[in-house]
């Protein structure tokens, strides 16, 4: 190899080769673990230094698969929200998953009823970290028109059950207003927390 390809130097006549070290190497080749390295100028531009947890957290945020969990007339909006007027499949998260082992999203759309919390409670459990909720409409994230005093048959908000990311108010809340709140979990996820392991 030629020493100005960035290769080890050339022996030469009956001499045996050098050793190879930095200083034997151009300085365009040469790498630090630091932004601080020897980058050519024209190169500069064009260089972004990122951690593995930021590139893993914005495949996480663009590749979202939801679990539908359509308790009431939320659900017909969340519906629209993945038919071809929206298009959710826009954002990377049209692919709804009809298992909790195969989602990252549990979208909660409509009333929550004390018999079906049990339930919420194991599908949740069954989701793979990370994971997330969204709580659509004001009956899931508080109770709604059904919230009176002394009620016995619902659960006054998502969050009660699961850790909520992020509120959709409305009654119900459009199609837009779910696309938003997702477009808002991706920015959640992208900024968040750091990769962990489980």
């Amino acid at each position: 190899m030629d020493p100005r390809d960035g290769g080890p130097p050339a022996p030469e006549d009956g001499q045996p080769p050098r050793e190879l070290t930095t200083a034997s190497i151009r300085p365009s080749l040469v790498r630090a673990a630091d932004a601080s390295s020897e980058i050519p100028l024209e190169a500069q531009p064009y260089v972004r230094f990122a951690m593995l947890d930021d590139l893993l957290n914005a495949a996480r945020a663009n590749s979202l698969w939801p679990l539908t969990f359509g308790l009431a007339c939320c659900a017909i909006e969340m519906m629209a929200a993945g038919a071809a007027r929206y298009d959710l499949d826009r954002f990377g998260a049209g692919v709804f998953r009809p298992s909790a082992r195969q989602a990252d999203v549990m979208i909660f759309a409509g009333t929550i009823s004390r018999k079906m919390a049990p339930v919420i409670k194991q599908l949740w459990e069954q989701m793979p970290s990370p994971k997330w909720a969204i709580a659509m409409g004001g009956c899931t994230i508080d109770g709604g028109p059904f919230k009176y005093p002394n009620q016995y048959a619902i659960v006054e908000g998502a969050d009660l059950l699961v850790p909520v990311d992020v509120y959709i108010p409305g009654c119900p809340p459009r199609p837009e207003a779910l696309i938003a709140g997702i477009l808002k979990l991706q920015e959640k996820i992208k900024a968040g927390r750091r990769f962990e392991g489980a």
